[in-house]
């Protein structure tokens, strides 16, 4: 495994001008703190810094509000340019209670809902996201576990679009070849200060059984470092993914309905994958292989059954040689 410290010049970086205006995730914690003092390093002075309060730690999550908009305030008096604030709130809780999902989950989608509100009003397209090698490792083992196919192992790419309400976001992940020790370094190193979140060490939700126990279970099993392989497994998957993606005839990221006739022929792979990216751009949630083939079952004309379930009360329907959302 290379060690190394961050700033260096990466070839992501390298596809988007340091002149342009981009959003970036912090939420305070070692990670987008490392990654904010990297950019603002490099040169990237038009940034919207954009914290969401997921109210699931009282005090502490206003804590880390506060300690977002005060650094940004700190960076602005050092710099010559400006890096703005936007703070974004949401009771993830209630949103997970109301729409039958995971804590996880909900936060996930309130954290892009709120991305995509100030990029439609800022007219920003590019989101910097602070996700580090030790993340995708731990991302690939999770879907992994969960029987995910290509797509999922490859979930989290360096740069990747997603469609959010109706604002195509493009998503920048430069710290993916990152490890997490070698953000340490450069913490210690920059003297940074940042939030510590006491529930990565709850290990309650998957991702932190994953990191503390399964990783170094296997790694001491196996007798050998396993990161390095996986992270390589994910980044193959990934490339493959994109050429996958590139495949699919038809825009369904853009349409509102599928066609029956030009989904029917074409191989079971690229059914699959267009129907993915369609549920997608529905800002449907959860989408698992189980109603992937639901939907996909819909393509049969032998089929009696014309509607599929989704999460949420939603539901996929077939009539007059479409499928759509309703």
């Amino acid at each position: 495994m290379r060690h190394r410290c961050i700033p260096f010049e990466s070839d992501t970086l390298r596809k988007f001008p340091r002149h342009r205006g981009y959003l970036v995730g912090v939420s305070g914690g070692r990670d987008s703190v490392a990654l904010l003092h990297w950019l603002v390093d490099l040169g990237y002075r038009r940034l919207i810094v954009c914290h969401l309060n997921h109210q699931l730690r009282g005090r502490s999550s206003q804590a880390d509000s506060r300690f977002v908009e005060k650094l940004v305030a700190k960076w602005n008096k050092k710099i010559v340019g400006h890096v703005d604030f936007k703070l974004g709130s949401a009771n993830v809780r209630a949103l997970a209670k109301r729409n039958k999902t995971s804590i996880e989950t909900a936060a996930r989608e309130a954290r892009y809902s709120f991305f995509a509100k100030v990029a439609k009003r800022r007219r920003y397209r590019t989101l910097f996201l602070a996700h580090h090698a030790d993340d995708l490792v731990e991302t690939f083992l999770i879907n992994l576990f969960r029987g995910s196919g290509s797509a999922g192992l490859a979930a989290m790419r360096e740069i990747s679009t997603r469609r959010i309400e109706d604002v195509d976001l493009t998503i920048v992940r430069p710290l993916l070849s990152v490890w997490r020790d070698e953000i340490d370094s450069y913490v210690r190193e920059h003297r940074l200060k940042f939030r510590e979140d006491a529930s990565n060490k709850n290990l309650a939700p998957l991702r932190n059984r994953i990191r503390h126990r399964v990783i170094r279970y296997l790694e001491k099993t196996l007798g050998r470092k396993i990161r390095q392989n996986i992270w390589r497994t994910a980044m193959i998957t990934a490339d493959e993914e994109n050429w996958i993606d590139n495949q699919v005839p038809i825009s369904a990221d853009r349409d509102d309905h599928l066609s029956v006739r030009d989904f029917r022929g074409l191989p079971i792979a690229l059914q699959r994958r267009a129907i993915l990216k369609w549920l997608r751009a529905q800002n449907v949630s959860e989408i698992g292989f189980e109603v992937i083939e639901r939907v996909r079952s819909l393509l049969d004309p032998r089929a009696s059954v014309a509607k599929a379930n989704l999460s949420q009360d939603r539901h996929v329907r077939r009539r007059a040689g479409r499928i759509f959302l309703e």
